[in-house]
């Protein structure tokens, strides 16, 4: 009898001790989502509007490793696609590592370095709302305002509207 006792408590105590280990965090994430610059204003010049005489439209695609709700890292790859006079090509690739902070409630913002293939750097706040959760994925709509200086260019910001999936 005492044997039977100690095997169950020694069960108990291993499912007990097993279950409080158990975290979700650190969690690993991939997204894609389209992203649209819709107006960037630069050094003492007019304000210039996506869709005004070409149009540019990114791809960002990466991961976040969240280390708690609150915090994780993140890095995001954009190939940009701008299409002009009834032609289109690959314009630019941008390097985008960054800090993660959940803000709750879906919230995020994400503060990213820049690296540019035009030779342009900088950095790119972030706002990002989930806006449909699912079991297996979540879409989110998100606000970015990069801002960019080098290559001999005059500083600029643009704000931009992005959405995708993240799974």
């Amino acid at each position: 009898m005492k044997c039977i006792l100690i095997t169950v408590l020694v069960f108990f105590a291993c499912n007990v001790a097993i279950g409080q280990q158990t975290s979700s965090y650190p969690k690993i994430t991939g997204y894609v989502g389209i992203l649209h610059p819709l107006v960037t204003v630069t050094d003492g010049d007019k304000p210039h509007y996506n869709f005004d005489g070409s149009y540019v439209v990114g791809m960002p695609t990466g991961i976040n490793i969240w280390k708690s709700a609150r915090i994780g890292f993140s890095m995001e790859f954009v190939p940009l696609i701008r299409a002009a006079n009834g032609t289109s090509k690959m314009n630019n690739f941008l390097f985008h590592p960054g800090a993660l902070f959940g803000l709750g409630k879906g919230w995020t913002l994400a503060t990213r370095a820049a690296f540019e293939t035009s030779g342009r750097y900088g950095v790119t706040p972030v706002l990002n709302k989930i806006v449909k959760k699912n079991a297996g994925s979540s879409y989110f709509v998100a606000v970015p305002v990069p801002a960019r200086f080098g290559n001999d260019l005059p500083a600029a910001v643009t704000v931009g509207f992005q959405f995708g999936i993240i799974f």
